[in-house]
């Protein structure tokens, strides 16, 4: 279960089900020549694609000031293993490719996590390995030694409709491979303060602490999305669920896979949902659509020749329900790929062609600055939150900048303990210090200090 730095005391991440048992074993085969219904068949087949994630995390003791001095450390013989303690905490993960050995769960179950442990269907415990996970969508992809394995396919998620029955598999309060079953409650949902980018599935298939990870599949046995959130006003299971579309999983799943992170677009517009008043003032037929109102300039919005005032009703072909819909669907799309865009402008349908635009295409290649930052992209100082850092964008995996700690969205404050001002004092600090020693680091609201060992 994940609550922290969560908007809404009601949403409970975790995921699902109730235990398979062998109830129904002394039943009758049939009834009046008819085969009793079951899932037994299906889930064979699903079962064995489902793992248990445990994860630990080291966490810095609360201790008295003089054991945090080194010198009073080493006097008194006190190693710092002394001066921590784990945590450790229970997810669901799926396999999706045997071959490769990938593992696709919930960002808040691995996150911050020292250790990554799978254990699959046949009760081999493995090491794994993140590849890299996306706080926005709430998606990890870990990386497990790929024998054995049975992956689980996709299904088309965009297909389902309100009414599919579907069935929740997980390990919920350490018990594993669970199942419950149920349908689609609705399709589409937002607002609810959990993730960056919003699209959940709402199921009535029980969801429960220790199952987030876990997959949500069709009667096919096919995965339709990845259970992450239930709402629970008092603190228990009431039928309300959320599963991450599985098109939407993927997608982030195959740019992680690739980059290692996701390299999100820019397209530089800024939308409102439409009121009954401006739809009808604009002359749409009903509310779905997303308001422009505002373009960058300069943005791939503007080269796309986009206007204030107006309407986007589809984004490569698929109909945009409000600005939510439009963002959750620029947020899967790569930089680089092409955007078709069908608004209407003053009443006439209009369809406009564009492109997603790379938002780090000022920054320069770390490589210039010191061979210590090869791999990265760095920016301009800036002073986002109020902090002067210097931002850094795509660090690709395995380089000298990713070895050194640093990952996209970090801003850098200090260098070998001197504070920055520009690309050029960090060329300037690492000439005369002869290396990269440690990094002082803004990482979201956190100061972290990397150090090179």
């Amino acid at each position: 279960m994940h609550t922290e730095n969560r908007p809404s005391r009601f949403i409970l991440l975790a995921a699902l089900l109730i235990p398979l048992t062998d109830a129904g074993a002394g039943w009758p085969p049939a009834v009046e020549g008819q085969p009793l219904p079951t899932l037994a068949p299906m889930l064979e087949q699903v079962v064995p694609a489902v793992v248990n994630i445990s994860t630990v995390t080291r966490i810095e003791a609360a201790d008295h000031p003089l054991l945090r001095d080194p010198f009073f450390r080493h006097f008194f013989e006190i190693p710092r293993e002394h001066q921590q303690r784990e945590n450790n905490s229970l997810g669901s993960g799926i396999i999706v490719d045997a071959k490769r050995g990938l593992v696709l769960s919930n960002h808040h179950v691995i996150a911050k996590a020292d250790a990554i442990k799978v254990t699959v269907h046949d009760g081999r415990t493995l090491d794994a390995t993140l590849i890299g996970s996306d706080p926005e969508t709430d998606v990890a992809v870990l990386r497990i030694p790929a024998k054995d394995l049975t992956a689980l396919p996709f299904a088309d998620s965009d297909r389902l409709q309100v009414g599919d029955f579907v069935v929740a598999i997980g390990n919920p309060f350490g018990l594993r491979q669970t199942v419950t079953s149920g349908i689609v409650s609705g399709l589409g949902r937002t607002g609810l303060g959990i993730e960056g980018y919003e699209n959940f599935i709402q199921t009535d298939a029980s969801i429960n602490p220790g199952n987030s990870g876990g997959p949500l599949v069709n009667l096919r046995g096919e995965l339709v999305g990845m259970n992450t959130a239930i709402l629970a006003p008092g603190g228990g299971n009431i039928g309300i669920g959320f599963a991450i579309p599985a098109n939407m999983a993927r997608a982030i799943m195959d740019q992680i896979a690739e980059f290692g992170a996701v390299r999100r677009g820019l397209f530089g517009v800024g939308v409102q949902d439409l009121t009954d008043e401006l739809a009808g003032a604009l002359g749409i037929r009903n509310r779905e659509g997303a308001l422009v109102t505002t373009v960058d300039k300069g943005s791939a919005a503007a080269d796309a020749g986009l206007h204030e005032g107006d309407v986007i009703l589809t984004l490569n072909g698929k109909p945009v329900r409000s600005s939510s819909d439009l963002r959750n669907q620029f947020g899967v799309l790569r930089v680089g790929e092409p955007v078709e865009l069908d608004v209407v402008r003053n009443g006439k349908p209009r369809r406009l062609n564009g492109k997603i635009a790379d938002p780090y295409r000022d920054f320069v290649s770390g490589e210039r600055v010191s061979p210590s930052l090869a791999g990265a992209v760095l920016g301009e100082l800036d002073t986002q939150g109020g902090v002067p850092a210097i931002p850094v964008g795509t660090v690709d995996p395995d380089s000298p900048a990713w070895l050194a700690g640093l990952r996209e969205g970090d801003r850098i404050v200090q260098v070998n303990g001197q504070r920055i001002g520009s690309l050029r004092d960090i060329a300037t600090v690492l000439r005369s210090s002869k290396g990269l020693f440690s990094l002082r680091i803004q990482r979201g609201d956190d100061l972290v200090l990397l150090a090179r060992r």
